[in-house]
């Protein structure tokens, strides 16, 4: 049984890395380079976003998924909004960051409602990977979190994504209860990675270190602009880490994030 599991465990990897299923589906993905600009011409309007999110997400992170259901008009109709507003040549990175990160985490609350109770985002769907799963539309195209993720997000980069974007569970970076906008994207991804890092989801010390498995994950992307997972941690750490300390990591809880 344990050499099964393991099997799935391994095949769902694998499925979850695969290139020919993770794509940007023709979409003009631009990074994130050090003429960074927050201004723009084609600012899109995620106040109604925001309002939700002030009303169901409390400042620790956790999510009113009750609340949310009880106002799940407003969240459809904020995704179908969504949904119309397609990214072109004309949009700086900074409204395809912001854009792309509602999508994720709004597309993500939406999936936990339509299957809400649920006790993770795991057990939505018996036959597919959540992330796998094609629900999401940006114009006629649909897309799954992962083709978010992957094939949009982790191209541009940009490695704070990975504290913007929540994916429903305990271990995930908290879901900010405050929606990102061109104007406020750069320093909304910085307080989210400070607040992350410094959080009880780490145990950081001088020379003793236990980090997020997000930190295994995508280190590829923290190397980036880094020489080390440590260096880049420590750019927001309080406690500032030995670039010699071995790194340990905490096993992920995929609990839902719930205020129950």
């Amino acid at each position: 049984m344990k050499n099964f599991k393991l099997q799935i465990g391994l095949l769902a990897f694998i499925l979850l890395s695969a290139t020919s299923c993770i794509s940007a589906k023709g979409i003009n993905v631009k990074k994130v380079d050090d003429t960074f600009q927050s201004a723009s011409k084609n600012e899109i309007d995620h106040s109604k976003w925001d309002k939700l999110l002030k009303k169901h997400v409390k400042t620790n992170g956790l999510v009113d998924y009750k609340g949310f259901k009880a106002d799940k008009s407003d969240l459809d109709a904020y995704v179908k909004f969504l949904s119309k507003q397609i990214p072109n040549k004309k949009w700086n990175t900074a409204e395809q960051l912001a854009y792309f990160i509602n999508v994720y985490n709004a597309n993500t609350i939406k999936l936990i409602v339509d299957n809400y109770p649920v006790e993770s985002i795991k057990k939505v769907d018996a036959t597919i990977s959540p992330f796998l799963k094609n629900f999401i539309f940006i114009g006629e195209k649909e897309f799954s979190l992962a083709d978010i993720e992957k094939g949009i997000l982790q191209k541009m980069n940009e490695p704070r994504i990975h504290f913007a974007i929540n994916c429903a569970s305990i271990s995930c970076p908290k879901l900010l209860n405050e929606a990102y906008t061109a104007k406020n994207v750069d320093e909304l991804m910085d307080k989210a990675a400070k607040e992350f890092i410094n959080s009880d989801k780490n145990e950081i010390s001088e020379n003793s270190v236990k980090l997020s498995e997000i930190f295994k994950w995508y280190k590829k992307d923290f190397l980036q602009n880094a020489s080390s997972v440590i260096e880049y941690v420590n750019r927001y750490s309080e406690v500032k880490i030995n670039s010699n300390t071995e790194i340990s990591y905490i096993e992920y809880d995929w609990g839902l994030n719930d205020t129950k």
